[in-house]
């Protein structure tokens, strides 16, 4: 569905950002993509939807060479959200912010104003509808961005640092409309530092450094490597950390912190 073929990318300064990557991503599935600054993430989502288009090698997007489309034929099915919400609002109001896409892609009003009013509410938004994007909070925004994308609901959602300003009531928000997109059928793609986050959803890892993909496997067989966790400047997840320092088994290791405490009470209480 997503098809990445000796990709590379140099910047006209003569950077090279990517360097021969070879990816797929099929639908459905939940991504993310890790790595320090500079390691080529956000300029790999940025081919995906056709903002950039590869040097060498090729992107395939539902059939589709990027190359031969345009952003606005891909954008109808994927959306994407920037790590700066600023570089994506411009309505007078936050209801106007989320209804403009949907007007671009011909919704009857009617059908706007209920999606519209639904992504709101999703996103705890709803109080806000008449106030200017402009006088949102920092998390505000980005959570504005995300709304005004899963609103036209793309076939693949690409979220780049999406819980930066978030507190964990948003970040549990942001979760479950991941995990509602997954069970929908659709693709899920996030750039991120937040590995505590990552953990909670259990993605497929992609760890990036210096423009190549250094490592590609589950959450599990990743945040247990500690050499490509090193190489890449990831920090492993305190939940793997606390699970390791206490001896426990890859294949029990704690998933939240619900169940951490289920295991280590006894313990405590033990001692």
């Amino acid at each position: 569905m997503i098809e990445f073929d000796s990709v590379s990318f140099t910047h006209q300064t003569g950077t090279n950002a990517l360097d021969d990557i070879n990816l797929r991503i099929k639908s459905g599935e939940i991504v993310a993509v890790v790595g320090e600054n500079g390691a080529g993430k956000t300029t790999l989502i940025k081919h995906i939807n056709g903002l950039l288009k590869p040097t060498l090698g090729r992107v395939v997007v539902f059939g589709t060479d990027t190359k031969k489309a345009s952003i606005a034929q891909l954008s109808r099915r994927v959306g994407i959200v920037f790590q700066n919400p600023d570089h994506q609002l411009f309505s007078e109001s936050v209801e106007d912010e989320v209804a403009f896409g949907l007007r671009n892609f011909h919704l009857g009003e009617e059908d706007i104003s209920a999606k519209v009013t639904s992504a709101l509410n999703d996103f705890g938004l709803i109080q806000y509808r008449h106030t200017s994007p402009m006088m949102l909070s920092g998390g505000e925004k980005k959570r504005l961005c995300v709304a005004m994308i899963r609103a036209w609901d793309p076939d693949i959602l690409i979220l780049d640092e999406p819980t930066v300003g978030q507190d964990m009531i948003q970040k549990d928000r942001l979760s479950k409309i991941v995990r509602d997109m997954h069970e929908q059928g659709k693709t899920v793609i996030l750039v991120s530092h937040d590995v505590e986050f990552l953990w909670s959803i259990r993605p497929r890892i992609i760890v990036m450094t210096n423009g190549r993909i250094l490592e590609d496997g589950s959450s599990d067989s990743v945040f247990n490597n500690l050499e490509v966790l090193r190489k890449s400047n990831v920090v492993t997840p305190q939940l793997v950390y606390l699970s390791k320092s206490l001896g426990i088994k890859p294949t029990q290791l704690f998933q939240n912190a619900e169940m951490a405490c289920e295991r280590l009470l006894p313990r405590v209480r033990g001692s």
